[in-house]
């Protein structure tokens, strides 16, 4: 019997009834009960960092690399077309009038949980919108530059490790950022970047004492960054993303959001998780350790268990 944990945006934590020889489509429906994400714009992954199952081509689950006791993390594809049965209901529902917008209202906008999720997201948000998932790398070798034209500041004191390997380290794909990296960008970027906590249901400013004028959101759950933004439901006005550091509702909003996904568990404690180190099959729990492991024996290859 494979038992496959399903950490999903709803809090769910448990799947249980799918051996390996349950086919991949028992297993998008069993994800859809569970967390109510249709099964053609499901995002499954697995790993630590997550990585996406291309799950296309169907077959067994055995084809697959899901191991017993597995976290699989369920997200929705916004970027895929909405499912068959949503089109056809709107297709049959007779027009009654003319449309009317709604008042405009904060919201996420999902990005990939690809380890650049932070450098997607701020790119978004600073430049008013702009989806670029390429912009990543560009974005990292931008942070890499500061900090080795400055090392200074930023001492192995700071960063947790040389000047030269973090300049190394931050190049990576693989690699995840936070918040020495928002500090670097908020500077750099000349705007305050606020990051909304999911978890403790507060606001992280960076640049708050600089004197910007501009103010720019980000929502983070322990482990995944995505832009906030202004929408007009009914509307086809671009979203918002730029505010003004003067603006304190929008910050109101962003912790109402916040809350919201906390009560819903949409969360990952960082600092209790359990994962094992693949390289050497050390058991750990939490970032903390998880970066500790790293720094002493340099392997970043760990799974969540």
């Amino acid at each position: 019997m494979l038992r496959l944990r399903c950490k999903a945006r709803n809090g769910t934590h448990l799947m249980q009834g799918l051996t390996h020889q349950s086919c991949v489509q028992e297993l998008k429906n069993k994800v859809e009960e569970l967390t109510g994400i249709p099964c053609d714009v499901q995002k499954i992954m697995v790993g630590y960092p997550p990585s996406s199952l291309d799950l296309s081509s169907g077959g067994s689950l055995k084809d697959y690399p899901i191991k017993s006791g597995d976290t699989l993390i369920v997200e929705e594809e916004r970027s895929k077309p909405e499912s068959h049965a949503k089109e056809a209901v709107t297709k049959d529902r007779a027009p009654t009038g003319p449309r009317l917008e709604s008042a405009p209202v904060l919201a996420r906008r999902v990005v990939p949980a690809d380890n650049s999720c932070l450098f997607t997201s701020v790119f978004y948000v600073v430049e008013g919108g702009v989806y670029d998932p390429a912009c990543a790398p560009e974005m990292r070798g931008l942070i890499a530059q500061i900090v080795a034209s400055d090392p200074a500041s930023y001492s192995e004191a700071v960063l947790g490790k040389s000047n030269e390997d973090y300049c190394a380290w931050i190049r990576r794909d693989d690699t995840w950022g936070g918040a020495i990296e928002v500090s670097i960008l908020s500077k750099f970027y000349q705007c305050e970047i606020c990051v909304v906590d999911t978890q403790t249901v507060r606001v992280d400013r960076f640049g708050e004492d600089a004197g910007y004028h501009k103010r720019v959101l980000l929502i983070y759950d322990g482990i995944h960054y995505d832009p906030l933004q202004r929408e007009t439901p009914g509307s086809d006005s671009p979203p918002q993303t730029i505010f003004s550091t003067a603006d304190d509702i929008i910050l109101s909003q962003a912790l109402e959001l916040a809350d919201e996904a906390r009560r819903k568990r949409q969360f990952t404690d960082v600092n209790r998780f359990a994962l094992r180190c693949m390289v050497c099959q050390t058991g750990l729990v939490g970032q903390a350790e998880a970066r500790e492991h790293a720094k002493e024996t340099g392997h970043t290859n760990l799974g969540e268990v």
